[in-house]
C-alpha cells in the first residue's frame, strides 16, 4: 500500500480533496464558456466520464454571466459536478461583478503570478480572498512555469546572486515557484481564508521539474496538492510525458488530485484526459474505476486479428456499461478480465483472471476456453465465441456483483 503525504481536507462542492479521501480526477473544457450549451456539454460529457470537478475558463463578463446559465442546465440533465472558475488578470473584478457567479463556483483557481503587478498585487489578491471568505469557498493557489511571479523570481534572483555557491537558474526558478505558492497561501490565510480551504499547484512542463518543485512543497505543508503538467502534448507524447511525471510523486504519496492536460485532436472528444488520469491511478492500484482487461500483444502464434478485435470489443463494453454497473453492481470495477491470444500464456492468464478466454493461435484447435474464478468454465467453438464470451461475461457480472441488489424491471 502507498502511504499518502497527511493534508488536511478540503471541501470542493461535495468533493473532499486530500490524503483522507481517494485522488480525485479533474478535468477542464476548452469551449468558450460564454456559450452556455457547449460548455455544460461538454462538463457532462466529462462528468459522465468520470471526471469529478471540472474547470472552466471564467476570462470575460460573458464569461462570468454564463456560470448560472451553465449550472442550470447541468442540473436539468441530472448532475451536479462542481465546477471550478480559472481566473487569471480579472478574477477580482469579475467575482466582485457577478456575485451569482461566485456563489455557484465550487472553487476559485488563482494564479499568483499575474492578479496584477506592483502595487496593484496584493490588493487585486485580497479582492479574491474576501470574496471567497463572504462566499465560504476553497481556493488553488495555481502557480504556472510560464506565469511565475516575477517580484519573487526577481527577489529570489538577488539572493541567488549574492549567495557563496548559487544555484542554477532552474533551481532558482523551482525555489520560486514553491515560494511564490507557499507565502500566497500564507497571505490568504493572514486575511482570513481558512486552512482548510486552501489547494496548491505548482506546474511544469517537464518530468524531472515537476518531480523536484512537488517533493519541495510537499515537505513544507499540509496543503492538498494538485498534480499534473502544465501541458503535457497530444495524443501517446501527451499521455505518456503524464504517466511518466505523476507516478513517481503518486507512489512517494504526494497528490491528492490530478489532471491530465491533454492537447486533443481536432473536433476530438475531451474525455480522453479523464480516462488516462483514471488508468493512472489504477495502475498505480491507487484506485479502482472499471474492470481491467488483460490481453497480450500477439505474436507469430495469433497472426489471426481476432484476439485484438475481441479485446476492444470487451474493453468497450466495459466502459460503455460502467455507468449502469456502478449503481447495480458493486464492487464490479475489482474485476479482471482476461482476452488472450494463443495457448503459451492464454490459459495462465486466463485463470488469474475473474473471468478469461483463451482464444486459438495459429494453427490450434479453433476451441476457446473459458475460465471463471480459476477454473474451466466452458470450452467456445464455432462463429460466435465473441458473442458467446460477451454473454457470459454478462452473466458473470450479475452473478458475482448483483447477489442481494434489487434488479431494475
Amino acid at each position: 500500500m502507498i502511504a499518502r503525504r497527511q493534508t488536511v481536507t478540503v471541501n470542493v462542492g461535495g468533493v473532499n480533496i486530500g490524503s483522507a479521501h481517494p485522488i480525485v480526477v479533474q478535468s477542464m473544457t476548452n469551449t468558450d464558456t460564454a456559450n452556455a450549451e457547449a460548455t455544460a456539454l461538454q462538463v457532462a460529457q466529462l462528468a459522465r466520464a468520470g471526471s469529478e470537478v471540472v474547470r472552466v475558463t471564467v476570462n470575460t463578463r460573458e464569461a462570468a454571466a454564463a456560470i448560472p446559465e451553465i449550472v442550470q442546465r447541468l442540473a436539468d440533465l441530472g448532475l451536479s459536478v462542481p465546477l471550478v472558475g480559472d481566473f487569471h488578470y480579472n478574477g477580482h473584478i469579475l467575482l466582485r461583478e457577478y456575485p451569482e457567479t461566485a456563489r455557484l463556483l465550487a472553487k476559485y483557481r488563482i494564479n499568483p503570478g499575474n492578479v496584477g503587478a506592483g502595487q496593484h498585487h496584493d490588493a487585486n489578491f485580497a479582492t479574491m480572498i474576501e470574496v471567497a471568505k463572504e462566499y465560504d469557498k476553497p481556493v488553488r493557489i495555481g502557480v504556472n512555469w510560464g506565469s511565475l511571479d516575477q517580484q519573487v523570481l526577481a527577489r529570489l534572483m538577488d539572493e541567488n546572486t549574492a549567495a557563496g555557491s548559487p544555484k542554477s537558474g532552474t533551481d532558482v526558478m523551482i525555489d520560486a515557484m514553491v515560494v511564490s505558492a507557499l507565502e500566497s497561501a500564507q497571505y490568504a490565510e493572514q486575511l482570513g481564508l481558512p486552512h482548510d480551504k486552501i489547494l496548491i499547484s505548482v506546474k511544469v512542463s517537464s518530468a524531472p521539474e515537476l518531480w523536484q518543485v512537488y517533493r519541495q512543497l510537499a515537505a513544507k505543508c499540509d496543503y492538498p496538492l494538485h498534480l499534473g503538467l502544465t501541458e503535457a502534448g497530444m495524443g501517446m507524447k501527451g499521455m505518456v510525458a503524464t504517466s511518466v511525471a505523476l507516478a513517481p510523486l503518486l507512489t512517494e504519496g504526494i497528490g491528492d488530485t490530478i489532471r491530465v492536460s491533454l492537447t486533443p485532436e481536432p473536433g476530438a472528444s475531451r474525455k480522453l484526459e479523464v480516462e488516462v488520469a483514471q488508468q493512472i491511478l489504477q495502475s498505480l492500484g491507487l484506485r479502482q474505476f472499471l474492470p481491467q482487461v488483460t490481453s497480450c500483444p500477439g505474436c507469430g502464434r495469433t497472426t489471426s486479428q481476432f484476439f485484438q478485435e475481441l479485446a476492444q470489443k470487451i474493453q468497450d463494453y466495459i466502459r460503455d456499461a460502467m455507468p449502469e454497473w456502478k449503481g447495480r453492481y458493486p464492487g464490479v470495477e475489482d474485476m479482471q478480465v482476461a482476452v488472450m491470444g494463443c495457448i503459451v500464456n492464454g490459459p495462465g492468464e486466463s485463470k488469474h483472471a475473474n473471468i478469461g478466454i483463451s482464444l486459438p493461435g495459429t494453427g490450434e484447435d479453433p476451441r476457446a476456453p473459458v475460465y471463471q474464478d480459476g477454473k474451466l468454465l466452458t470450452t467456445l467453438k464455432g462463429p460466435r465465441i465473441a458473442e458467446d464470451f460477451q454473454a457470459l461475461l454478462e452473466k458473470y457480472v450479475q452473478d458475482r456483483y448483483g447477489r442481494d441488489q434489487p434488479v431494475a424491471g
